[in-house]
């Protein structure tokens, strides 16, 4: 569904250049929930920008779905933005004087959904999260877990086929963060409409739940598990606690 073939991404230049990517090949499948992990500048985010149409890559190609992009600007990727791919953040960025359903119909209508439509997809999708008999109600009397299904709830009410997840779990508690995590299992497993989910996480026991892990390391992206995406060498006859 996803398909990157050496994508690379570069900042500066002459000396003071810094290669991010160099040459990132990767595969995110239909249904599929896949972590990223990696250490803090190794380029995470570059690449879902990239991915989610918001910078212009140096070299490569990103295939999702049948459309080809990559090296273009965010003026020439405006449909990828509208119609592939859906964001979840760490923080929330909910509008804190509008209600739940309005919160996700607003950017529906901003891109060009008539409002009677907007309503009923926005009233779905938070149906879909669990936030059925929280509709009508404003940020400040939401938890924080219920204001990030929120914002899962207007990433898919577009039904984009892929959505990209920064730190989505960073501002949760734990019980709110395992149940995010398993919200996005439910999604991504979905018999009827699954959606595929790229994931930026710190959390090895959220990436170790996912159904792929993929450590980005100097500037490529290789299979991974928990052990080797914290550096630890596979040791024999020690003993672990």
């Amino acid at each position: 569904m996803l398909q990157i073939d050496g994508l690379t991404k570069s900042f500066g230049f002459g000396a003071a250049k810094l290669q991010v990517l160099n040459g990132i090949t990767l595969e995110v499948k239909q249904g599929e929930l896949v972590a990223l992990m990696g250490p803090s500048g190794c380029g995470k985010s570059t690449l879902l920008n990239i991915i989610g149409g918001l910078l212009s890559g140096d070299g490569g190609e990103i295939t999702l779905n049948s459309r080809k992009y990559g090296r273009k600007g965010p003026s020439g990727v405006v449909d990828v933005r509208r119609e592939l791919v859906g964001w979840i953040f760490q923080d929330f960025h909910l509008l804190n004087n509008l209600s739940a359903i309005d919160n996700v119909a607003v950017a529906l209508e901003l891109s060009g959904v008539s409002t009677n439509e907007a309503e009923r997809r926005a009233a779905a999708a938070l149906e879909r999260v669990g936030l059925g008999d929280r509709m009508h109600h404003i940020p400040d009397q939401l938890s924080g877990g219920q204001q990030q299904r929120v914002a899962i709830a207007r990433a898919i009410a577009g039904n984009r086929p892929l959505l990209l997840a920064d730190e989505p779990t960073g501002n949760l508690d734990i019980a709110s963060g395992k149940d995010v995590l398993q919200l996005f299992k439910d999604l991504c497993h979905d018999e009827e409409n699954p959606i595929s989910i790229l994931m930026v996480t710190h959390d090895p026991e959220l990436a170790a739940s996912a159904d792929r892990m993929l450590l980005l390391r100097e500037g490529k992206t290789e299979t991974s598990d928990i052990r080797t995406a914290w550096g630890l060498e596979d040791q024999t006859g020690g003993e672990e606690e």
